[in-house]
């Protein structure tokens, strides 16, 4: 069985897709072991708190700086033995440290087709804003994992999404969510739990 800790900071879509999927058996093999965010007031807490998940606050607000919130957080992390740690809408860098000690053990979801509209200053409503300013025909979102850049690490799954005439930044922004985030960080969770995910350089081979 796979233990994963979930970071968020905000609503918890992707947390709430995660714990659906788990309960309906599309994912197998895992469970999540914890919830953790750096925002006391992140709904994300109340959904884990329903569905009788542990959940735990580590905010860079209650530490002097930003070394001992970074022990902090990998302290409470180990806490709970992951195997995995999955990323779902965590608005905090992650510390080096954290990523050294859980090589290729950390999964994010990106709202975008990686390489296209990610890296520093891309994320949440700002993505796709960006896509739309640039008038693509086709958006996504990408599930890949975490290395010491930002959204550089071996993508495992990616699902493209359709832009419409009249998109504003919220209705895309909720298509991506609801056509393929709620999708692809589900699946690649039951992969890796399943043995599945094999990475090979930059890029991740998906085994039958």
């Amino acid at each position: 069985m796979l233990d994963l800790v979930v970071m968020v900071s905000g609503g918890g879509t992707n947390l709430q897709a995660i714990i659906d999927k788990i309960n309906n058996g599309t994912i197998t093999n895992a469970r999540i072991r914890a919830v953790i965010s750096n925002n006391k007031n992140a709904y994300a807490l109340e959904r884990a708190r329903k569905a009788n998940i542990e959940t735990a606050v580590v905010s860079p607000k209650d530490y002097p700086d930003r070394e001992l919130f970074n022990r902090a957080l990998i302290t409470k992390i180990d806490s709970f033995h992951p195997g995995l740690i999955v990323l779902a809408g965590f608005l905090v860098v992650i510390p080096p440290a954290l990523v050294e000690k859980y090589r290729y053990q950390i999964i994010n979801i990106h709202p975008s087709l990686i390489p296209s509209f990610c890296g520093k200053g891309y994320y949440g409503l700002k993505v796709h804003e960006a896509a739309l300013e640039r008038g693509v025909k086709v958006t996504g979102a990408t599930v890949h994992f975490v290395d010491e850049g930002t959204d550089t690490g071996p993508i495992i799954l990616q699902k493209a999404v359709e832009i419409k005439n009249g998109d504003t930044p919220e209705v895309l922004q909720k298509r991506v969510m609801q056509e393929a985030e709620w999708v692809i960080m589900p699946k690649a969770i039951d992969l890796i739990a399943n043995g599945k995910v094999r990475i090979e350089g930059r890029k991740t081979i998906i085994l039958d």
